[in-house]
């Protein structure tokens, strides 16, 4: 076997010898070719292994490069290879200027209502527009209010609505003529809302501050409410912020405004008032209204009872036409009645008027407490759902009483003469340092009307008095918070003729139901 193994060798090398040669004189190009593609297909080899063994050792350790572009910096300490920026300052209300609407003819009469929460000496800025000078030799009476200046003459302007009145025009014009006394002033580089308001509209400043905070004044909002009468938002429109409840324009967007609002004011001449002369220029602005309820236009006659001892969980900014409603409480002038409230609203304006509701299950009362305003106790067990709407104490604008005039849900003020409740307004409220909180006192308003009952249940009747604590709670509207109402609980005491009531944030797993023991 051997033999022929070295036999076969010198046959096969011949033979390959042979074959090699004859290939080399017959295709040199073709094994050119092929030594090319050869060398072209290693040396990708080669680098595709390598590349990919470099690319795995880079990722491990360095991030793409697309990503530290888009990447924010590190925070951390260093050296100065990053920068802080730091925190924008919240809106406060140096930051707002106002532009109160007001006229010469009633002036006297209503500045006392601007004197309720405007804060002199620098705190506040704005200004109240007249048609006209005022004769005020006293120095003293113009102490506390804002400064007064007249308004430009309008007479250029288009007006044609029937039987309205031209003020519209000067009206509509003092967002402008506001940010006009601003242009190119020290004081503009702070500004950062203008709010429009009525000398009869009383603002919360500090909720109206609340509300502001949750948008970037650097953008374009247009921020109020519509009317609570329906035929009036029907009549003019859902998306109009009314100007006696008042509304706020950031900065930015009053200054574009300003810019356009006297060639706008010109295309609508057939308009009424000058809350929709400014809708309409909102609308060629492409600027819708941003909706906060708690801006108040009022736009009813009677009493606020009901209304505002249900209020929306939302904070009150401002309430308007105070010289048509009645005083927000009774046997007393309207002016004195809005004092009596801003007392409390001094203790707690985030929770003013905001409402809860418990029951005290000895007696099966439903009891509901709107904070700083009102105490209702009712006989009988009312479901959270239903004392949550406001019952009908009031009717609208055009003298309507029906539920379906109004652009939200009412309900009856008694269903049943058993249940008419028993109301207690508010007397004092005055802070309890040491326990850090509030106590406020509430006094039954004896109505001349006392319904004769025969249900076989305790009569509310002897509670004279009710009395309230509460600790205060600014940050209930901060915008990382859901809203929510608070919970109430009925105390126990040996006071005869007095209920006392605790109001705070609801407690875990705490609920407003009536439990049977």
């Amino acid at each position: 076997m051997g033999d022929d193994k070295r036999d076969q060798k010198p046959f096969s090398y011949e033979k390959a010898k042979t074959f090699s040669c004859n290939s080399s004189h017959s295709s040199s190009l073709s094994r050119l070719i092929t030594k090319l593609v050869l060398t072209f297909a290693v040396i990708f080899c080669f680098q595709f292994v390598f590349y990919s063994f470099d690319f795995t050792s880079y990722t491990r350790n360095t991030p793409p490069r697309s990503l530290i572009k888009l990447a924010v910096s590190p925070v951390g300490s260093g050296s100065g290879s990053f920068t802080n920026d730091p925190k924008p300052e919240e809106t406060e209300i140096k930051h707002v200027v106002f532009g109160i609407a007001a006229s010469a003819k009633l002036w006297k009469r209503r500045r006392d209502y601007v004197k309720l929460w405007w804060k002199p000496n620098g705190e506040m800025n704005g200004v109240v527009w007249l048609d006209k000078h005022v004769d005020d030799d006293n120095d003293t009476v113009s102490a506390g209010l804002p400064p007064i200046k007249i308004s430009s003459d309008t007479s250029k302007f288009k007006y044609s609505y029937p039987k309205g009145n031209r003020a519209a025009l000067r009206l509509t014009r003092i967002v402008s003529e506001t940010v006009r006394l601003l242009n190119g002033t020290e004081s503009e580089k702070n500004v950062r809302w203008i709010v429009m308001g009525d000398d009869d509209t009383v603002f919360f400043t500090e909720n109206l501050v609340r509300v502001l905070r949750k948008y970037d004044h650097e953008q374009f909002y247009y921020i109020g409410s519509s009317s609570e009468s329906h035929i009036q938002n029907l009549k003019f429109s859902y998306g109009m912020a009314y100007g006696g409840g008042g509304f706020a324009i950031s900065y930015p967007l009053a200054k574009a405004l300003e810019k356009m609002q006297d060639r706008c004011i010109q295309r609508y001449p057939e308009l009424y008032g000058s809350d929709d002369r400014i809708h309409a220029c909102m609308a060629e602005l492409g600027v819708p209204l941003t909706r906060e309820v708690g801006f108040h236009q009022f736009d009813l006659y009677g009493k606020l009872l009901g209304l505002l001892s249900a209020h929306p969980l939302a904070p009150i900014v401002s309430m308007h036409h105070l010289d048509i409603v009645d005083p927000v409480f009774p046997n007393m002038g309207r002016v004195n009645a809005m004092k009596r409230l801003m007392v409390p609203a001094k203790l707690d304006s985030a929770s003013l008027t905001q409402q809860s509701v418990c029951y005290d299950t000895t007696h099966r009362w439903t009891v509901s407490v709107s904070w700083g305003y009102t105490v209702q106790i009712i006989r009988g067990v009312l479901s959270a759902r239903e004392m949550e709407i406001p019952a009908r104490t009031f009717i609208d604008w055009y003298k309507h009483g029906d539920g379906k005039s109004y652009a939200f849900n009412t309900r009856l003020f008694s269903k049943n003469m058993c249940q008419r409740p028993r109301v207690y307004f508010l007397s004092s409220a005055l802070p309890d340092s040491a326990l850090q909180r509030t106590a406020s006192d509430y006094v039954r308003w004896y109505d001349m009307w006392d319904p004769e009952c025969d249900w076989d249940m305790s009569d509310p009747s002897y509670i004279e008095r009710v009395i309230v604590y509460k600790k205060p709670d600014p940050d209930r509207w901060n915008k990382n918070k859901a809203p929510r109402r608070d919970c109430c609980r009925i105390l126990p005491t040996k006071r005869n003729g007095t209920m006392v009531i605790d109001v705070g944030a609801c407690e875990d797993d705490e609920i407003v139901e009536f439990s049977v023991k």
